[in-house]
């Protein structure tokens, strides 16, 4: 039985997590599944905006522990590769050009708290809860923390990790965690309404905005400036731009 679910609707490439009974817990085929889709949506024209959610009552448990126990014994060769395997999903959605937006509903723990946090945006239902309770079971929140600092900061991060403690949607978005919190009546609409929006846009702007957007966290100030003017340049070469500002600046002369 397949991990994930499939579709795209409006310009919009939509995966679902499909593991509702075992609470969408992540184990190696799960991670191949997402990384699947994800690269058939970054190929296809036709998707302009990524959403992530997740059928059921919780968006991620986490790892699968039974997955887990079953390589208790392995040499540490595997234990890597399955690590590996998670790790290339948080690195193919920071890679894609195009949005990927999480909508979060009831628990989002450990590598699932991890994987909403790698996605662009993260709306959160009022009842969604977020934590890293990996320490107290003997684990390091490793992967996940990567995004986790440059989301949050080092002292909330710190906290989080290190106690394990959950926290609710409207703390998350104190701190940084997720992007908007969201009324459960209307959630559906509301996240529709918005990867719809981010579809919307051209896609070479967006995917210049993206690109540099994650790559200012391996400049300095300076260095940054200037892939900004490089990025602004290249921006300025493309249709998209061309057609916008003629909109914009002459809408009585648009189609000449």
């Amino acid at each position: 039985k397949a991990r994930v679910r499939v579709d795209i609707v409006g310009g919009v490439g939509r995966v679902a997590l499909a593991r509702p009974e075992k609470g969408n817990a992540l184990d190696q085929e799960s991670a191949h599944e997402l990384v699947d889709a994800l690269m058939e949506f970054e190929g296809d024209d036709i998707v302009r905006a990524v959403l992530l959610s997740a059928d059921g009552d919780v968006f991620c448990d986490g790892v699968d522990v039974e997955a887990l126990a079953a390589l208790l014994d392995a040499p540490i060769e595997t234990d890597t590769r399955a690590a590996a395997d998670v790790g290339h999903v948080f690195l193919t959605i920071r890679g894609m050009t195009k949005p990927v937006v999480a909508a979060v509903q009831g628990r989002a723990l450990g590598l699932g708290c991890g994987l909403a946090t790698a996605c662009d945006v993260v709306l959160a239902r009022d009842d969604a809860q977020f934590g890293y309770p990996e320490v107290r079971l003997g684990l390091v929140p490793a992967m996940v923390m990567n995004m986790l600092r440059r989301s949050v900061g080092e002292k909330h991060a710190f906290d989080l990790v290190a106690s394990g403690r959950v926290i609710d949607a409207a703390e998350a978005e104190r701190i940084g965690l997720v992007s908007r919190v969201l009324a459960t009546n209307g959630f559906k609409d509301e996240v529709e309404r918005y990867v719809l929006g981010l579809a919307a846009h051209p896609t070479a702007s967006m995917g210049l905005t993206k690109r540099l957007f994650y790559r200012l966290d391996l400049l300095s100030f300076r260095d940054g400036i200037a892939e900004g003017v490089k990025t602004s340049a290249e921006a300025r070469q493309t249709e998209d731009f061309r057609t916008g500002v003629l909109r914009f600046a002459k809408p009585d002369k648009q189609g000449e």
